[in-house]
């Protein structure tokens, strides 16, 4: 459908300020465009403008590691980040200043960055698993002046001993039990007032200024910092709307904790748009059965994770829970095994819908509401990106050829899409160049459209003249019922250049051995094409792991 031909509407709520969609003959979003977001700020006009509105509305439902339970009104988070806000200022911190929030899945977090939205800061979230050498690292790279963390554990006393190799760090505030030469945030920020007036001029914090940074995975050298926008809110209203499919009257539950963006995707921007609640279980160890009684006990409506969870939640029992509330349910952040959407289908009913974004991005591809999914296939693209599969020499890919997937940028900069590497333009214009993002993911696409992911440009295996992506394996060794996790890579080889090297974690209670390694090899050659076969088979107790989860091939090669 072209663009001329669309009919666009406003979207219902404090949304429909800022968002207009449009929709083709099946009722499937296709297209969005945006109104005076050269001056939206996330804070105000979303936030502050629905607790003007419906001051009592639930915003949030937050359960401790400990069960204990609070909940917010969307009336409480504008008062609390007001003074959170005037708490910050009182410390010295400013608009421009980077500013890093360790603080898992505490509530605090939210007062936070509301109030780092509200004057100007740029928010660095950033996870409780970094040790002292990560935040040297970060510190230094992102000139962060200011950090908010946690008293769990020992990421404080990290954090300490880093900052004395980072003079640039002046203000820490501590969450939780206090401790010397830490700012109490507990105590301390409550007695501020309870509005927060906009700025306005110089120091009003809108549209191109900078909001946000992420560090990047990793896998393969130093994190990069990906820098966004007060604009990047805007993308992510297709993210929970049109894929999470949040209603603003159910509960959306997003597991990831705020080190991480998939947080900010499913744990605060899209929802409040939408104005749904968004449940926060504060857990320090992943429990799948944890996990289903929440479903049980908060009639949660909807639900995001990983695949890897899923992969933990179908080897329970689940008929033993009341999943009746659950009406949805989206998979993302790493690619999903068919046999996983198979067994979640089994037990209950409802289909994954799998979604692909980035760092740099908000949701680029996805199975979007009332598309009906191909188990394993990211979906079609976002109406919010021009995407391409591109072959290295820049031309467009046939049907079925993989390629590099790629945005289009000549035209128009999609709100979420980053503005580029903090203080590298070497590696922003290495990924962005001649009017093109390039996502450094491989996919191809079928006759119906839909995307299927293969790999990252780095993990293709190159092997005997065929080209293999390691992901398309690792499906067929998952639907083993004792395998948990694969990791397919290239060791090197005298004859084919690179040869194919399974590497296994088994389920608890399977043990390796030389026949199972044959059983794994039949099924293998059962269900796949020769050239793709793995010639040798490992089996570990776990595969090497990013600090985000993401495996680390190039460890296992």
């Amino acid at each position: 459908m072209s663009e001329t031909k669309l009919t666009y509407t406003a979207e219902s709520g404090v949304s429909g300020k800022f968002v207009e969609t449009a929709f083709d003959e099946k009722g499937i979003l296709a297209g969005i465009r945006f109104n005076h977001e050269d001056d939206y700020n996330f804070a105000f006009d979303t936030v502050d403008a629905i607790a003007a509105k419906a001051p009592d509305k639930e915003a949030m439902i937050y359960v401790s590691n400990a069960k204990e339970e609070r909940r917010f009104t969307f009336g409480d988070m504008s008062r609390y980040s007001s003074q959170t806000a005037h708490y910050f200022k009182s410390l010295g911190i400013k608009k421009g200043d980077r500013v890093m929030l360790v603080l898992k899945r505490h509530y605090q977090f939210w007062f936070s960055i509301l109030a780092l939205h509200k004057i100007g800061a740029i928010v660095i979230p950033a996870t409780n698993l970094l040790v002292k050498q990560d935040f040297v690292y970060r510190f230094n790279a992102a000139d962060v002046s200011a950090i908010v963390c946690t008293s769990d554990g020992n990421v404080s006393d990290y954090a300490d001993e880093a900052a004395e190799e980072c003079p640039q760090l002046k203000t820490k505030i501590i969450v939780g039990t206090p401790k010397e030469g830490w700012h109490d945030f507990n105590s301390e920020f409550s007695s501020f007032p309870e509005v927060f007036e906009r700025p306005e001029g110089e120091e009003a914090a809108k549209g191109n200024d900078t909001m946000l940074m992420f560090f990047t995975s990793g896998t393969t050298a130093y994190p990069k910092i990906a820098a966004h926008n007060f604009k990047y809110p805007l993308g992510h209203f297709i993210t929970a709307k049109y894929w999470h499919n949040v209603d603003p009257d159910g509960i959306h539950f997003t597991i990831s904790d705020t080190g991480w963006g998939k947080a900010l995707w499913g744990k605060l921007y899209g929802q409040w748009m939408c104005e749904a609640c968004i449940f926060t279980y504060d857990f320090n160890n992943f429990e799948p059965k944890d996990i289903l009684s929440m479903f049980e006990k908060y009639h949660i409506t909807t639900f995001c994770a990983p695949p890897t969870m899923y992969r933990f939640i179908i080897k329970l029992d689940m008929s033993k829970y009341d999943l009746s509330a659950l009406k949805y349910v989206t998979v993302a952040g790493e690619a999903l095994n068919p046999e996983v959407f198979n067994r979640f289908y089994e037990a209950t009913g409802l289909k994954l819908m799998e979604g692909f974004g980035q760092t740099e991005t908000t949701l680029t591809i996805a199975n979007l509401r009332g598309m009906e999914p191909k188990p394993g296939s990211m979906g079609k693209p976002s109406p919010l990106y021009d995407i391409d599969i591109q072959r290295p020499d820049g031309t467009s890919t046939d049907t079925g050829e993989t390629g590099e997937i790629v945005i289009r940028t000549k035209e128009h900069i999609p709100n979420g899409l980053f503005t580029g590497y903090y203080n590298d333009e070497e590696k922003t214009t290495a990924a962005w160049h001649d009017g093109y993002y390039h996502t450094g993911d491989t996919a191809y696409k079928d006759e119906d459209g839909y995307y299927w992911y293969v790999g990252r440009v780095d993990d293709l295996i190159k092997s005997a003249g065929y080209r293999i992506g390691p992901f398309e394996i690792e499906n067929v060794i998952m639907e083993l019922p004792y395998v948990l996790e694969c990791a397919v890579t290239a060791p090197p080889d005298a004859t084919r250049g690179q040869t194919i090297k399974a590497t296994i974690v088994l389920t608890e209670g399977t043990e390796a051995s030389p026949k199972l390694k044959h059983e794994i090899l039949a099924y293998v050659r059962k269900n796949m094409a020769a050239y793709k076969w793995p010639k040798i088979i490992e089996f570990t107790k776990e595969l090497p792991k990013t600090i985000s989860g993401k495996i680390r091939r190039v460890e296992i090669r």
